[in-house]
């Protein structure tokens, strides 16, 4: 059964650091593409960053360019984000995602198993 789920989000402060956790069973991370997605409340689901299966190229959307790295742990199974110079509009549910043909890393569509996510919030 394929599985992703998502832990590490929690309160913190503008300008601070959290690292997001994927923990996946059910699947080999390093023969699928990776990605994060984000949902804040009233807003669609956005992508945030994707790593290939190669591991040779990480993709990341223009807002968290230089803040956010995504990054694969292959021998533990486990997707990791970490996300520096947090910002008010950074907020909501990040959910982890594995994607196995090889289209775009940026549409969800594409993408058919998803955690539950995991909550961040930033207090300004």
């Amino acid at each position: 059964q394929v599985q992703q789920l998502e832990f590490g989000g929690r309160l913190v402060q503008a300008g601070g650091s959290l690292r997001l956790s994927c923990a996946a069973s059910g699947f080999t991370v390093s023969l699928v593409d990776m990605a994060w997605f984000r949902q804040a409340p009233g807003k669609e689901r956005e992508f945030v960053a994707a790593i290939s299966r190669s591991r040779d190229k990480a993709y990341s959307e223009n807002f968290v360019q230089g803040r956010f790295t995504i990054a694969a742990d292959d021998d533990q199974n486990m997707v990791y984000l970490q996300m520096n110079s947090l910002k008010p509009e950074d907020p909501g549910i990040y959910y982890c995602t594995e994607k196995r043909d090889y289209t775009s890393v940026f549409t969800e569509i594409n993408y058919v198993y998803w955690g539950p996510g995991t909550q961040v919030t930033v207090s300004s």
